[in-house]
């Protein structure tokens, strides 16, 4: 527990956790901003947004950035990766200290594991000089440096082939556009100068320093120039191309598009495809006809989808398996006007694969009070993330899936007053979601859950309230009502999460108390995000591995998305209801009991069908 201290005065409040600098570089690394908000949708990048980072340089504490930057990377505490690359280009552009540039290019690799990365980090350092666009020495070492470590070994080169060959131009960067600047020099036995070659001149150059040094990888160099030749669909080898993709375990972005018309070619591709990838082709294997009723592609995603095994190693949350079923059931993606039949057996697979998955998520051991938004609109349009989830149903599973996992959790619903919410471990989802639709509504104050436990005596370490855009608060601030709880319980560290599922900014959290988050919006990063707030691993200025968690490496962006792609949500409107208390947050009412909903919860159905 703080003592007073480590803690400073916040108006007159009282006390809270100083939020130091350190702690707004580790906020801004896994929110995307230094501020107590994490936002769905992209945030322009700005040197004014990160002065945490030059005030730390500037007081001699470089090494501390860069280890903490290091540390959130290597161990992927991080939902999404350009603040990781604009912070490095902090450390890189706007330093002022040699040391800390020189740790930040030292440990570059680190950070920037797949070339997405590096042209994100080389696009922030273009951005972000105040000299003109020109490469220093440093910065051009580092570059090389970078590609020059992948021939150590012959593996390792052919491990570059496959990531200059997948990844070949992102953010207005392309390979070409680097080695141009960089200039490098690699060694004519390892493999390396063929590959620059190969993609400076292309590959009949290639071919010719590579045809006596290192044939292996020539051949998978000519396994993927045979992939991109392959252009007119009516004249293909198909049998023959997707033996190719399985000798050399070949991906997606190796195929070009006129070739994913043949199930033969997803087949061949699904032997290596991890579950978010697969679960985001879904929708164009059901329209090109592979995914018909009792077909043998339907039985293998089926299967796929019921392997405990499989599902374990993909290390996928329920939350993103949903946003997957809703998304396909759907029937189209969210950019584009690619258009499916859903396949019953998949769905179906699909859904049983939410409700296995909970038992992969790890509990915080921590006591929950979650509320409830219960408006009407709350079922209508999407969440701005999660595009074909209606908010109402997102707050359904989440609230499920804390049920399922954590052992001291209540929920409750903004009706008149708290109302509580008869969900417990073993209710489907939509036997929960008829509980939310069935609650008479009321308006959203985000300050009455801490009051309401403050007043009754309630012990609490997280608040979290699910809305879809309303955050009213009709007398006392939730940052008070926090404040005055974790004195009154003595739980200092009393945290708040507010979600608002369809909105693009707003604000509850003071950006001055480590123990207040806003959520504006809900992705499948959320539950991390979410996770690692409760578990306070975003203030610490070290990042902290999760029990099982291994660094995320270079196929990391096929996985960090789950879905068919990301896009603005509906607009749902704002139903309030009235003055829920008036001044002073004090909650003047018991919780009502409410044990006539348990009549509305019907049974659960017949059992699941037995996973593999």
């Amino acid at each position: 527990m703080a003592t007073q201290s480590q803690q400073v005065r916040i108006h007159n409040d009282g006390y809270a956790f100083n939020v130091d600098d350190l702690s707004r570089l580790t906020r801004f690394l896994c929110l995307g901003s230094e501020g107590g908000t994490y936002y769905v949708s992209e945030q322009q990048l700005l040197r004014q947004n990160v002065q945490c980072i030059t005030r730390l340089i500037a007081a001699g504490r470089g090494n501390e950035v860069i280890q903490t930057i290091v540390d959130f990377s290597v161990s992927g505490r991080t939902a999404k990766q350009n603040g990781l690359m604009f912070a490095m280009a902090m450390c890189a552009r706007q330093s002022v200290d040699p040391d800390t540039k020189r740790l930040c290019y030292e440990n570059l690799h680190l950070v920037c594991r797949i070339p997405t990365h590096l042209f994100t980090f080389i696009g922030y350092c273009e951005a972000l000089s105040d000299e003109g666009t020109g490469w220093g020495r440093a910065h051009r070492r580092a570059i090389v440096k970078w590609y020059m470590r992948f021939g150590e070994t012959p593996r390792s080169a052919k491990h570059l082939a496959m990531l200059v060959t997948k990844y070949k131009n992102r953010n207005g960067w392309s390979h070409l556009d680097v080695l141009r600047l960089a200039h490098p020099k690699p060694d004519k036995d390892n493999g390396l100068d063929g590959i620059f070659k190969y993609i400076v001149k292309g590959f009949d150059e290639a071919t010719k320093l590579l045809q006596e040094s290192n044939v292996n990888l020539l051949a998978y160099l000519q396994a993927v120039e045979d992939l991109k030749a392959q252009k007119d669909p009516q004249n293909v080898n198909v049998t023959g191309l997707a033996e190719i993709i399985r000798q050399h375990r070949l991906v997606r972005e190796h195929v070009n598009t006129e070739l994913l018309q043949f199930p033969e070619i997803w087949e061949a591709l699904l032997e290596e495809m991890p579950m978010t990838a697969m679960t985001r082709n879904l929708g164009k294997m059901s329209a090109i006809g592979m995914l018909a009723a009792g077909s043998k592609y339907e039985k293998m995603i089926v299967r796929r989808l019921k392997n405990r095994e499989f599902l374990k190693k993909a290390r996928i949350h329920p939350f993103n398996v949903l946003v997957a079923l809703t998304t396909y059931k759907n029937g189209k993606g969210d950019l584009g006007s690619l258009r499916w039949e859903p396949n019953a057996a998949i769905m179906e697979a699909l859904d049983d694969a939410f409700y296995y998955t909970f038992k992969f998520v790890e509990p915080t051991n921590k006591r929950y009070l979650l509320a409830l938004d219960v408006s009407g609109s709350m079922f209508w349009g999407g969440v701005n993330g999660s595009r074909y989830l209606q908010p109402g149903t997102a707050a359904a599973a989440l609230s499920l899936i804390t049920a399922e996992t954590e052992q001291h959790c209540d929920f409750v619903g903004f009706s008149h007053q708290l109302v509580d919410l008869p969900i417990r471990k073993g209710l489907t989802l939509p036997q929960v979601e008829y509980v939310i639709q069935h609650m008479p509504m009321g308006g959203t104050d985000c300050s009455l859950p801490m009051a309401y436990a403050r007043e009754h005596n309630k012990q609490y370490d997280v608040f979290v309230v699910y809305t879809d855009c309303e955050t009213g608060v009709h007398g006392v601030p939730p940052a008070t009502a926090l404040r005055q709880y974790q004195q009154h319980s003595g739980i200092s560290d009393a945290k708040l999460i507010v979600v608002a599922m369809t909105s693009n900014e707003f604000t509850i959290a003071d950006p001055n108390d480590p123990n207040m988050m806003d959520m504006a919006g809900f992705d499948s990063n959320g539950p991390q995000v979410m996770k690692d707030f409760v578990s306070g691993s975003i203030m610490e200025g070290r990042a902290v591995h999760p029990s099982g968690a291994r660094p995320v490496h270079v196929d990391e962006e096929d996985e960090m998305e789950i879905g068919f792609g990301q896009q603005e949500t509906g607009d749902a409107d704002d139903v309030s209801g009235g003055s829920i208390q008036p001044e002073g947050a004090s909650y003047d009412g018991n919780l009502e009991e409410s044990a006539s909903f348990s009549s509305i919860i019907k049974p659960p159905g017949e059992e699941e069908e037995q996973m593999e």
